[in-house]
């Protein structure tokens, strides 16, 4: 740890406890956005049609095909209103304030409905505990605007470091996205080889796991230890990957998620934070590339 002083713009303070609430219902909306995506764009390898992603303002959905005209929507944290723009010049949106699932959803709707646009998605959330159909959801209603624009500064930071991490793979590699189900900003690196078929794994986990990877994200506090942190893990892992050695020292292999883990906080108190972060991202990834001879010489930059 150091006496630095932190940039609250690049690094900014996101303790769980202080943001929970706001980041559950924000996750649950996210979610309903998302399964537009899902059932409005064609199938990409590994679901990489229904993530959101980082934009100047906040998280948006890309541009999604209706009809012979294009939707897009997006979460605008810096205005605090979600945006629905459509190719064809229509454009509304809806305030982003401290509102149940259940009536942002009916609103959400309604705003749909008045630009013509009719979407079916399924109607209860995924990758949440005890999960409640959005529709009947009157449990979660916080929406803090402070933490809300502190969540999409932090990843805008971090999508730009994700950014020049993948720019060093010239080998198959994600865009930088933002999972709505696990609510995770996340990059995946891929060997190229086909990996062993999982036992009993459904089709969602068949897509994505279908060939070698080596994945790296950050979670905003969800992750389920109670705080940020950033990961990454290889799927399937190679033996040892456990005991090898990674940079910073803060950084941790976790048995029960099997995954490394750093900090965020453990992060942004270091005088070189960003290269803090770089050297997680290559060290694990080397660690894991290297027990599973991936042929790095061939997938990376050199």
């Amino acid at each position: 740890m150091s006496d630095l002083q932190i940039d609250p713009k690049r690094w900014p303070e996101l303790k769980w406890s202080n943001w929970q609430s706001t980041a559950d219902t924000l996750h649950l909306w996210t979610q309903i956005v998302g399964k537009t995506r899902l059932a409005l764009s064609p199938l990409q390898a590994h679901w990489w049609n229904v993530p959101l992603y980082v934009s100047a303002h906040g998280l948006n959905t890309s541009a999604m095909p209706w009809g012979a005209e294009m939707l897009e929507i997006e979460f605008d944290f810096v205005s605090h209103n979600l945006l629905f723009r459509l190719s064809s010049g229509a454009s509304l949106s809806l305030p982003l304030r401290a509102q149940t699932v259940a009536d942002f959803y009916a609103e959400y709707q309604r705003v749909l409905a008045v630009l013509g646009v009719s979407v079916h998605i399924h109607p209860t959330p995924v990758e949440v505990k005890s999960p409640i159909p959005f529709a009947e959801d009157r449990e979660h209603a916080s929406y803090e605007p402070e933490y809300a624009h502190r969540f999409w500064r932090a990843l805008v930071h971090i999508d730009q470091i994700f950014q020049q991490f993948s720019s060093r793979f010239i080998g198959k590699v994600s865009p930088v996205h933002f999972f709505w189900g696990s609510f995770d900003l996340a990059v995946t690196r891929f060997s190229g080889r086909p990996a062993p078929p999982r036992k009993d794994a459904d089709s969602i986990t068949r897509e994505a796991y279908s060939h070698e990877v080596i994945s790296a994200g950050f979670w905003p506090g969800n992750g389920g230890f109670g705080d940020a942190a950033f990961y990454c893990y290889a799927a399937p892992e190679p033996i040892g990957l456990a005991e090898k050695p990674i940079e910073p020292a803060a950084a941790q292999y976790n048995r029960t998620l099997g995954e490394f883990i750093l900090k965020y906080d453990d992060v942004r108190v270091l005088s070189s934070p960003d290269d803090a972060l770089l050297n997680f991202l290559q060290s694990s990834y080397g660690a894991a590339a290297d027990l599973a001879n991936w042929d790095r010489k061939s997938l990376e930059r050199q």
